[in-house]
Parts: C-alpha cells; structure tokens; sequence
C-alpha cells in the first residue's frame, strides 16, 4: 500500500490534493476536524467537502477528524501507516490575519506546533516521505510595500525595469519588516520545515503561495479573497474593501495547478526547498479590476463599502514569481487564468449562492 497523507483535506487545497494523488494511484489519509468553521463560523465549514470526498472515492480515502495539535492522536495515526506513507501534503493551518489577532496562542499553536507535530512524526515513522508544506507570502511581511510601486487608474505596479517586474523571487528578505500575527506563525512553520530538511536529511518544500483559489473554497470574508468576491456579488452581500482605494494587487493561482506542482516535487524531491507559487504575470488583478470581472460574469453590480484603514501588513502589491520552482521542475504548466477561475467558481456555485426567485 503506498499512502498520500493530506492535513487540512476538506480544504481548498488539502482536497484537491486528495483527488489528484487519489487519481495517481495512492490510497489517500485525510485529516481535518473543520476547524475552520469554528475560525470562520458555519459558512465556512469544510464538512460538505469531506462528505464529497468520502462519496466520490469510497475505499480510496479515509477520513479521520483529528486536531494537530493532539500529538497522540497524530502519532498513533502516524504509527498506524508507518512507512507506507509515501508523501505528507501538509495544508492544514489558521489562515486569517484577522483571526490571528484575536487569540494568538490557538494561531501560533495550529501554525507553527501543529507543522512541528507533523514533521516530528514524518522523521519518526517515515522519514523517507516527502514532506509538501502549505506556505504563504506573508513570510515576506510587508516589505513588498517598500518596493516602488506606482498608482494608476486601477492598480497600484512596478515600473517594467524593476528586477521583481515579473514577480518576487524567494532572495527578498522576510527580516526587519511587519508579518502581522498570522504571518510570524507561518514564518516559525516555514523555517521549521526547511531545518528538518537541512538538520535531519529530509525530503521538504516549503510552497509560498499568494492567493491560492478555485471553486472548492469555502469562501467567507476573512479568508479566500478571488471566491468571496464571487460570493458577495452573487449572494448580494456588500463587500468591504479595506484601504489602498481598492487599488491593491493579488496574483491568483488555481488549486489544480498548486497540486500538479505537488506533485512534480513529489516525483523528484529535495531537500529544504523553497519555492514562491502564485499566479504570476500570467495571473493577477487589482480589487478595482475583480470586481469588474465579478459584475461581468454574473451581470450584477457589486455591492462594496470602503475603509479607509487597510489591513495591518497587509500587500499593495503581490506578484509572485514562479521562477526557481520552473526551473527546478521545467515539466509543470500553469494552466488557468483570474477570468478562468472567475467563471468557474461562479458556474461551480451558482446553485446554491445565487438567491432563487
């Protein structure tokens, strides 16, 4: 038997993970006690997508409602596959700078001890399993706002000449800058992976993602940028935009094209890698600009409040750059678009956030 772990399965990425390796051949263990919803309320709950999940590839996925933080629990389930674990796709995590704020030891303690406790358990039980880390941009903090961006009409850019024109590469540093709450938890999570990568001989990468999105998001306002955009239009909720007039820029990549990398690196692993994932100059819109595509697609105006303060930390601008990870892995495409992903949360949802006449 050769076992795909995924943490974080009910997730946006944790469960297209879990098809996609389920498609590749591998019995797929999911841990997820959709803790988001206790973060986020019942709109967020993940529980349709285990449900999904658990209808759509029966034997192929086992599903198991467990907290990492409880290493007990993580370990017998550990101890239970051993070496039969062929790749741990880590995604399970707190994802809201805003939520961060208001208990930081739950925040800190999912982040940064929950990946702590995966890891410990890769080396112990199987430690020849590549371990794929769900990172996130805001290790940078935010010194991408000292980059010199430029305001126009309806984004804020750099100027063509600029070394990170064609996005930001993983030499920027993550010292001396703000992380907000949320983003220092995922920094002692991301060093974490690379030091058992560095120290122990592990197979580990840490995916620095931007805005990762697709249909399978559980949308809500303080997380999940591209399908609460859709969401609030559609369900005809106002939108808040918090601060930069609206003007702030977000690469976009799709949860297929986040675990077709996985996998690439799952194929061909090394050891304490670090790559920026996002959707690149192929793939990126200003707030301005999305709610034009939203109102668009679905033909209605957006609704939107603006406040003036933006979020602490928070990006002007974010354009990753998919550089290193191509070149290490020149075999993966990235096949979708912002107006792509647009349509197709919007075509995935319309049944049921679109209010019936």
């Amino acid at each position: 038997m050769s076992v795909a772990l995924v943490t974080g399965s009910g997730g946006l990425i944790g469960s297209e993970a879990v098809r996609h390796f389920a498609g590749l051949g591998l019995d797929v263990v999911g841990i997820d006690n959709d803790m988001r919803q206790e973060f986020f309320g019942a709109e967020a709950s993940t529980a349709w997508n285990v449900r999904r999940l658990t209808d759509e590839l029966g034997a192929g996925y086992s599903h198991h409602s467990i907290d990492i933080r409880d290493r007990a629990a993580l370990g017998k389930l550990f101890e239970r596959y051993g070496r039969d674990i062929a790749v741990v796709i880590h995604t399970a995590a707190q994802p809201s700078h805003d939520w961060a704020v208001r208990d930081p030891f739950t925040d800190f303690d999912v982040n940064a001890g929950g990946t702590l406790n995966v890891l410990q358990n890769v080396r112990e039980h199987c430690i020849e399993a590549p371990v794929i880390h769900c990172s996130t941009n805001k290790v940078y903090g935010d010194r991408p706002n000292t980059l010199p961006l430029m305001e126009l009409e309806t984004r804020y850019e750099l100027p063509e000449d600029h070394p990170y024109y064609q996005g930001i590469r993983e030499d920027m540093s993550i010292d001396a800058c703000l992380h907000s709450v949320f983003g220092a938890s995922k920094v002692a999570a991301d060093v974490m992976v690379q030091e058992y990568g560095r120290y122990f001989g592990m197979k580990t990468a840490c995916f620095r993602g931007g805005t990762l999105t697709g249909p399978a998001h559980s949308a809500t306002e303080l997380h999940g940028f591209l399908g609460y955009v859709m969401r609030a239009n559609m369900e005809r909720r106002t939108y808040k935009i918090f601060g930069y007039q609206g003007k702030q820029v977000r690469d976009a990549i799709h949860s297929s094209d986040v675990v077709s990398a996985f996998e690439s690196f799952f194929r061909n692993p090394r050891s304490a890698a670090v790559y920026n994932l996002g959707g690149g100059r192929h793939s990126n819109i200003s707030m301005r600009e999305v709610f034009a595509l939203a109102e668009e697609i679905t033909g209605k105006e957006m609704i939107s409040e603006y406040v003036e303060a933006n979020r602490i930390g928070d990006h002007k601008w974010w354009i990753g750059s998919n550089e290193a990870f191509q070149a290490d892995y020149p075999d993966w495409k990235q096949v979708y678009d912002v107006p792509m992903i647009a349509r197709e949360i919007y075509e995935a949802n319309v049944d049921k956030w679109v209010p019936q006449a």
